[in-house]
């Protein structure tokens, strides 16, 4: 029943949003394209030093897309395959924000969830941080997995888990993420740990009685027509994805999330990653974001949700994280000219996401710059091709 319900909503769905975002001129929507010629160049300079092996750019302004290209190749081992703008990424950590914090909001929206939750009202067995000295204890609560402030560990052992559980194990690994010891107080450090969106897609799939992907899908990508979206994705959303890392047989990863905890533990359904998405897919999402959590009639956040998921929450202020985005932490790569309250996020494969409210604009990067062996950097060219973008919007008041 529920996959006809998936199919009704994706006919319903593309029929209301098809060909959603128009491809514009970038003079036609404030940018100066000849500065534009300064983010081919960089991207350039860094596929002739091996740094990635293509990109594809798309840039969002005003609900239009203002430029939208591909560089280099996708694949370079084991043939050579040219890059084309409909190329399908692993978007790694952006997974975090697009699928799982987003799910996240709706539910809060719908009175199913609160910030202030602890953690335990979903998942009974989890455990609070506890202070070795006093015995006081302190609960995790949602808003602390959102801004990564819950004490948890960064990541687990792949290697522990399978000698303790049958892999695929989800059930398995929240049993471990309950019961694993808390580094922190919860509220006190930031410490970025894929182990808090684990742990909120066990709560949305708690609340909503279905798995990540199928909230995601029903309430995020078939709504808006991301046609080229999902996790573990299949048929004409696999044929066009661009392999990432090498693996001792000599095979690529191919339509596999490459982060271990989501592939192996959690079967390719995982909170901190497994979404694979392209450029017009994300130019579509990020213009929803950018008009209020509307596009074309579609709503899927409210306004006032909007704003309080791109914005530091009362009392964090010093870790620079959103509800499930980053504005100004460390690991930030908004560059040096859009507005403070530009935010955005990040994926270990090569990908990122920057979402400017003040400019209207979005810029989407999408690298897999893990191809072939992992020894790709990306996090200079992000900040500089921000820069270029921020650089060249001529209708700022």
């Amino acid at each position: 029943m529920k996959n006809v319900i998936l199919l009704f909503l994706l006919i319903i769905g593309c029929g209301t949003i098809q060909a959603q975002l128009s491809i514009v001129k970038p003079q036609k929507v404030g940018l100066d394209e000849h500065k534009l010629i300064y983010v081919d160049n960089a991207i350039q300079e860094s596929i002739e030093k091996r740094e990635i092996p293509g990109a594809v750019l798309a840039i969002v302004r005003h609900k239009k897309i203002a430029y939208l290209k591909a560089y280099g190749n996708k694949q370079v081992y084991p043939d050579t395959i040219a890059m084309t703008t409909n190329t399908v990424f692993d978007l790694a950590s952006v997974s975090k924000s697009v699928s799982t914090a987003i799910s996240t909001m709706i539910l809060l929206e719908r009175g199913q969830i609160r910030l202030r939750d602890n953690v335990s009202v979903y998942i009974p067995d989890f455990q609070p941080w506890t202070d070795a000295d006093s015995g006081r204890k302190k609960n995790i609560r949602i808003i602390d997995l959102l801004t990564h402030t819950s004490g948890l560990p960064s990541y687990a052992s792949v290697e522990e888990l399978k000698k303790e559980y049958a892999m695929p194990d989800p059930d398995g690994l929240i049993t471990y993420i309950s019961k694993v010891k808390r580094n922190n107080e919860p509220s006190t450090v930031f410490n970025y740990s894929c182990l808090n969106f684990i742990t909120l897609q066990r709560i949305i799939e708690a609340v909503s009685g279905m798995s990540l992907q199928n909230f995601a899908k029903q309430n995020i990508f078939i709504p808006l027509a991301m046609r080229h979206t999902d996790y573990n994705p299949t048929g004409e959303i696999l044929d066009w994805v661009a392999p990432t890392q090498k693996q001792s047989d000599g095979s690529v990863l191919k339509g596999k999330v490459h982060d271990p905890l989501a592939g192996i533990v959690n079967g390719g359904i995982s909170g901190n990653a497994g979404v694979f998405s392209n450029a017009e897919d994300l130019a579509v999402l990020t213009a929803m974001l950018l008009n209020n959590g509307e596009i074309k009639g579609v709503r899927v956040l409210s306004p006032l949700t909007i704003k309080a998921m791109r914005s530091v929450p009362r009392g964090f202020e010093q870790f620079g994280r959103a509800l499930g985005w980053d504005v100004y932490s460390g690991y930030a790569s908004d560059g040096d000219l859009f507005d403070v309250s530009a935010y955005g996020h990040t994926g270990y494969t090569g990908t990122s996401v920057t979402i400017d409210p003040e400019s209207d604009t979005a810029v989407i990067l999408l690298t897999n710059r893990v191809h072939p062996d992992d020894k790709g950097a990306v996090s200079r060219l992000r900040e500089v091709v921000a820069n270029v973008v921020a650089a060249s919007i001529t209708d700022i008041n």
